[in-house]
């Protein structure tokens, strides 16, 4: 075990809240995992979930299959119900990137609403939603704007997120497994829902602490990470701006320690996640 994993492990045992696991990487090294709390290897990342279709969207981006400044009546030309909202029309991708859709807070949540409460056909309900403010005019997180990109990358490629995530990148790095929660029409939820094990999630961060490398292949162009980073799609910073992050309901987080070249996943149930990554952060 690592010496930082064997220092945060001492860390961990201090605090107030539980931790199911955590994973690291430093440099090229191997991936190490420190084990706290017996559980199921694959835990749902919940909203880290957002950063993997960030990635599948930034694959587009970089063949040219996709505009940023695409609109969704573009898109989905001929697919918005009779009663929608005509702004969401002129909707960007970029819009939904950065959750300036529109739409009302907790939109399309699965972790709060039972996903049977949104019909069968969850694109048409996102389509037809009742918008708070003018797309670009606003902000609020939710994750119907992610489900909106994960049915983007589906309109673009024919093959759904999932699929085209394990084609384009989980194959490559050598992941263990994942699953995706699905709406009832099979497509993934894309801001939720992916059970995954931490040391695959260390291997999202990876790839954007590289530049769009995962060990020396390119699977991101390195345009895409900077302007992922630099924009917040789907990516936060802590107060000093030396460590970036995306995180997940009850406690899950992706850490990226660029000074110290360093990776970390959490995984956890009620842990304070940002009392983890200001560990990282300060770690010599």
């Amino acid at each position: 075990m690592s010496r930082f994993l064997e220092d945060i492990t001492e860390f961990v045992k201090k605090q107030p809240f539980n931790v199911i696991r955590i994973s690291e990487v430093q440099g090229d090294g191997e991936i190490e995992t420190a084990e706290f709390t017996p559980a199921n290897p694959c835990q749902n990342c919940y909203s880290i979930s957002k950063l993997f279709t960030v990635t599948a969207i930034g694959i587009l981006w970089d063949r040219g299959l996709l505009r940023l400044d695409e609109t969704l009546g573009d898109i989905f030309e001929g697919r918005f119900p009779e009663n929608a909202d005509e702004r969401l029309k002129g909707a960007t991708v970029e819009m939904a990137l950065t959750h300036r859709l529109g739409f009302p807070p907790q939109f399309l949540d699965i972790d709060v609403t039972h996903a049977s409460e949104f019909g069968k056909d969850f694109l048409s309900y996102a389509l037809s939603a009742k918008l708070e403010y003018a797309p670009g005019e606003g902000s609020i997180y939710t994750d119907g704007a992610y489900y909106v990109l994960s049915r983007i990358v589906s309109e673009k490629t024919g093959t759904r997120l999932d699929d085209f995530l394990w084609e384009e990148f989980f194959f490559k790095a050598g992941f263990a497994q994942a699953a995706w929660a699905h709406c009832p029409e099979g497509y993934p939820i894309g801001a939720t829902g992916l059970y995954i094990g931490s040391e695959d999630i260390v291997k999202l961060g990876m790839l954007y602490r590289d530049g769009g490398l995962y060990r020396g292949e390119r699977i991101l162009s390195e345009k895409w990470v900077n302007r992922a980073i630099e924009k917040d799609y789907s990516i936060d910073f802590d107060p000093t701006h030396r460590v970036y992050f995306k995180g997940g309901m009850c406690g899950q987080k992706v850490i990226v320690a660029p000074e110290q070249n360093r990776v970390v996943a959490l995984q956890s149930y009620g842990a304070d996640s940002d009392v983890i990554a200001a560990f990282v952060r300060d770690y010599e």
